[in-house]
């Protein structure tokens, strides 16, 4: 047998990893309210295990009436990353992985040869065991024998799928109701009375077995109970989704390790930042350091949660306006040389210097001064213009999309009245007859600088890729960044209306 490490970026998908019944851990269905309290009050039942526990060698066989021709695989998972444990072909009707070692516990599946199916199992400390299933009928068929931690997963899949049909049926008669309406409400209480009979069946499951992966897993995988509240236009209201957010992480057992070797972590921080953290930096950044405080002392934990976001909110990769302060957040609080354990000094420091060189250009701080040569050998200031707002556009002569926007500004410019801005542009990464030459090309009517060695702005305005167009307002507050010249206005009116005028 061969056990290798191998990433099946896009062949697996969550989609078909269920086995038919919606997602295993119960993540990524945004209708799925648990009885779990809100405010702080739920006493999370599952248990961290001894992890000094015996695990048994890997012993598994897998039977399936109506078996397919093929080799079968059999998966596991750390965090999103998917990797490939064994794979064989079945012999005498059964495909039997086995190796003279345990595996990590965690949430494994067996894949089918064509990866339309994947038989889902829960490997702890019990790893000698039976899967007997029919083809087409995977979960109602199952029988489990040697798995206690497999049996429950398999009990808990067949009480939900008998339960879909009513969601299915409440979920439907919710369309085209009048929020507020004795109908909407009394569907709310339908769908609340469903998820009550869910999650006691759940919590019945979890008591039994408090230490085990399954109930580590299944309990992770339920959002807290809030009660909904709608805007009229019939979206999840803004109190329900901070409350929601608050309490979103209330379930999961950082100090539980097996977690991380299970689909339910990555599956929920991806619908906290997608769907629930609302994208402004200032919650953005409130929100990750309650999450990363919960985990400080496992390093496995920390280090997922702080790579993870960082990468998120990484400023090339993101269309939030100023990505960049959650990104410098994260540099400043978690990249740090006493914490950062899996880099060297090296990367630390370089990351640490990126991160320096951002942080005096976040919207909301003011705009820092920069003195340099003009076109006409004078030197020119930030801190010398006089009108309400400015913009300070940095550009290069060989640009393509600067050669796109810069026509665009030069005319917005131009058609101004009365003068509301003036603009302060900084050539970058150019040579002095490029610049010279660009500037009489497009004809630019503002202050035009260019500094060779570039230390005018180091440190200052920061700049990634060109052209790269920040708003300062009155008080020479940063105000919007990364912009599109056709968002100049919209920015500048956005702050003109906040003042009254």
């Amino acid at each position: 047998m061969k056990f290798l490490y191998l990433l099946f970026i896009g062949i697996l998908t969550m989609s078909f990893i269920s086995c038919g019944n919606g997602n295993a851990a119960d993540t990524s269905n945004s209708n799925a309210v648990s009885t779990y309290t809100s405010g702080g009050n739920y006493k999370r039942i599952s248990q961290t295990p001894d992890p000094n526990r015996k695990l048994e060698n890997l012993d598994v066989k897998l039977k399936i009436e109506g078996m397919p021709n093929g080799t079968f695989y059999l998966m596991g998972i750390f965090a999103e990353q998917y990797f490939l444990v064994d794979s064989l072909r079945p012999v005498n009707g059964v495909v039997h992985f086995k190796r003279d070692e345990p595996v990590t516990p965690g949430l494994y599946y067996a894949l089918y040869p064509d990866r339309s199916t994947a038989i889902q199992m829960i490997i702890d400390a019990d790893q000698s065991f039976t899967l007997s299933t029919v083809d087409g009928d995977i979960v109602n068929s199952m029988k489990v024998n040697g798995s206690k931690e497999t049996e429950m997963l398999y009990e808990s899949m067949k009480f939900e799928l008998g339960m879909q049909p009513e969601f299915n049926r409440v979920g439907a008669a919710f369309q085209n109701l009048q929020v507020g309406s004795a109908e909407h409400n009394a569907l709310i209480e339908e769908q609340k009375q469903l998820m009550d009979k869910k999650v006691a069946h759940l919590e019945s499951m979890f008591r039994k077995d408090p230490k085990s992966l399954f109930t580590a897993f299944k309990e992770a995988g339920q959002n807290p109970n809030i009660k909904y509240d709608f805007e009229t236009n019939g979206s999840l209201s803004t109190a329900y989704l901070a409350e929601l957010k608050k309490e979103y992480w209330t379930n999961t057992n950082f100090d539980d390790p097996r977690l991380m070797r299970t689909p339910v972590i990555s599956n929920k921080l991806e619908k906290y930042y997608g769907s629930i953290m609302p994208q402004q930096p200032d919650s953005i950044k409130k929100y990750t350091d309650i999450l990363i405080n919960q985990c400080l002392n496992n390093d496995e934990y920390y280090k997922y949660f702080v790579n993870w976001i960082t990468l998120k909110y990484e400023p090339t990769k993101t269309s939030l306006m100023d990505a960049e302060a959650v990104f410098v957040h994260m540099i400043q609080n978690y990249f740090t040389k006493e914490r950062a354990f899996w880099q060297d000094t090296v990367q630390t420091y370089g990351i640490q210097m990126r991160a320096y060189e951002m942080a005096s250009s976040l919207v909301g701080q003011v705009g820092p001064n920069v003195t340099a040569d003009g076109i006409d050998g004078k030197t020119y200031s930030i801190n010398d213009i006089k009108t309400p707002y400015i913009i300070v556009y940095m550009w290069n002569p060989e640009c393509e999309h600067c050669a796109e926007q810069t026509p665009k500004l030069v005319d917005l410019y131009n058609n101004q009245s009365p003068k509301e801005f003036e603009v302060y542009g900084i050539a970058v990464n150019t040579e002095d007859d490029k610049w010279r030459d660009a500037v009489k090309k497009y004809g630019m009517p503002w202050i035009s600088v260019f500094d060779p060695t570039n230390k005018a702005i180091y440190a200052k305005y920061y700049v990634d890729n060109t052209p790269e167009l920040y708003i300062l307002n009155p008080e020479r507050k940063i105000i919007g960044k990364n912009l599109k010249v056709n968002q100049v206005y919209t920015i500048i009116d956005r702050d003109k209306e906040k003042r009254g005028n």
